[in-house]
């Protein structure tokens, strides 16, 4: 009798142990994808017009489409930030780039580790700070180069040869080839396609063969938004001959007169080895050819705009490449089924439009940003969802998939109910956005966006209000904020401005929005001086 007593207490140990580990199984593996400067535009899961990205696309064609996915304030760092807190700039710490991220805050990778959780990163860090909360890192050193780069391997200082996309990758797969036992979350943040887009050397002759035409809204005159007539994101007139469109050019002057200096495209071009650079030299020489016969400032225009689309999207190509090598690797070592992978960008980016390039705007092409998630176990393969969702939600969204509490602090909401088809009663239908950034002449701003409208205010250094019609004008052209016909639209966007504020606890916003006392500053908030001012992102 007591033998099969204790047997009794064997097997419910076994029994207990089995379970544990049968838990520690189902929860999903992560992977967590990101480019820097990655438009939604050149992600052909949403629009072929541009290129193929038929490894990003799979992810869709497998899992979800986020057809309308945002960011809360389009700069590299900030966005970062957001992701791994999932709190908006003004609670995590981290609004402009010249910042430093408070890493011994609540972060996602922090709450998985203590989960169980084997946790990651690989590439591009950009916070200004040693990562924490992973049990293994290996960062670029700021921006990063793109070529021969330097990583900070759990801070030692490491120079790996080689393109900078494919060696994130390796760094990737290298490390989960040993962590495979339990579950793990891999962060892998690339560099590219970020400015001054510097493509791998086998990619230098693709799309020789196009002519990219001018997007629709390229010579937008900016009437009527003086916030957008005195930024320095012009594709006419602030793209550099030689930082940009990486020509040798002693004789080239700038905006205010001043020779242009090589440096900036010896700097990553130096970083070659004498082979390399004689590829590079090889590739470029009809460029070098056409570049010396350019007469007018009209054709400059037309030669760098086309300069510009071919590198990216040169870039663009190898990042996709190098989705389909992690894809590979999940398929082959039978990892895929219970892996969530999800593919986005820091934020969008201009690609001509409004004659733009960079980001930081709350106009479409800035604020929108690409986001695919695939779960074989957990998410319905072909799904395009409509909803506005953010990058605020993908902290909340994996803590829920992992079967993790969600803090209440975290302000973004759990998009697991969307992707499992589960009816969602009461999601988002307005976003609320701030930018802080002064860098290259634009103008901090907060706003809101519904399905229909979009209210911007910019406030330091100009003081104006920019309304849009989203649906009958797309495109953000025209500023409807005088119009006697919107004045209704104007004051309920306003009210509902001020609710999302609150909700969000942005306390300076909502300071600035309050009527001025007689004989004060007029209205407006009168934004402390950003440490990021003219810091790139």
């Amino acid at each position: 009798m007591k033998r099969a007593a204790n047997l009794l207490v064997v097997a419910a140990i076994l029994c207990s142990t089995t379970d544990t580990a049968a838990q520690k199984v189902s929860k999903p593996n992560i992977i967590f994808i990101m480019t820097d400067d990655h438009g939604w535009q050149a992600t052909s899961a949403y629009t072929d017009s541009l290129i193929r990205t038929p490894h990003i696309d799979r992810l869709a064609t497998e899992g979800a489409l986020m057809k309308q996915a945002y960011v809360t304030n389009a700069l590299c760092g900030p966005s970062r930030a957001v992701i791994l807190t999932g709190k908006y700039s003004h609670l995590n710490g981290f609004k402009g780039n010249r910042e430093q991220f408070d890493g011994s805050q609540q972060t996602l990778p922090r709450i998985l580790k203590k989960e169980g959780y084997q946790t990651a990163i690989v590439g591009k860090w950009h916070l200004n700070s040693n990562p924490t909360g992973f049990d293994y890192w290996n960062i670029l050193p700021g921006q990063g180069n793109y070529y021969n780069p330097g990583f900070i391997k759990m801070g030692k200082d490491t120079v790996y040869n080689g393109y900078v996309t494919d060696i994130t990758t390796d760094l990737a797969l290298d490390w989960l080839k040993d962590h495979q036992q339990a579950p793990f979350f891999l962060m892998v943040h690339q560099k590219a396609p970020h400015r001054n887009q510097m493509p791998p050397l086998e990619n230098l002759d693709l799309f020789n063969d196009r002519t990219f035409t001018f997007p629709e809204t390229f010579f937008d005159d900016y009437r009527g938004r003086p916030a957008l007539q005195r930024q320095l994101n012009k594709m006419a007139g602030d793209l550099e001959v030689d930082h940009d469109s990486k020509m040798r050019c002693d004789t080239c002057t700038t905006r205010d007169g001043i020779k242009w200096a090589r440096r900036k495209y010896l700097h990553e071009a130096g970083r070659l080895t004498p082979a390399q650079q004689e590829t590079w030299h090889k590739a470029y020489q009809h460029e070098y050819e056409a570049f010396s016969r350019i007469k007018t400032k009209e054709e400059l225009r037309r030669w760098q705009y086309q300069r510009y689309m071919e590198d990216y999207l040169r870039c663009v190509k190898s990042v996709d490449d190098n989705v389909g090598r992690l894809l590979q690797y999940l398929d082959e070592n039978g990892l895929a089924e219970n892996t969530i992978v999800i593919y986005t960008s820091d934020q969008g980016v201009f690609l001509g439009e409004h004659g733009l390039f960079d980001k930081r705007f709350m106009y479409g092409e800035a604020f929108r940003t690409p986001m695919l998630i695939r779960y074989p176990r957990g998410i319905a393969p072909g799904q395009r969802k409509d909803q506005m969702v953010m990058n605020l939600d993908v902290a909340p969204t994996l803590l829920d998939f992992a079967g993790v509490a969600i803090p209440d602090d975290m302000q973004g909401a759990s998009m697991k109910p969307l992707l499992a088809g589960t009816a969602v009663k009461n999601w988002r239908d307005k976003m609320y956005y701030h930018y802080y950034d002064k860098g290259f002449g634009t103008t901090a701003h907060y706003g809101i966006q519904t399905v229909r409208y979009k209210l911007i205010r910019f406030y330091d250094p100009v003081d104006a209000w920019e309304l849009y019609d989203l649906e009958k004008d797309p495109k953000e052209m025209k500023n409807l904020y005088t119009d006697p016909h919107y004045a209704k639209v104007v004051e309920e966007l306003k009210r509902a401005l001020k609710v999302l504020q609150v909700q969000y606890k942005d306390t300076e916003a909502i300071a600035g929005m309050q009527p001025p006392k007689k004989g004060g500053k007029k209205p407006g908030v009168k934004a402390k001086k950003s440490k990021a001012a003219g810091k790139k992102g």
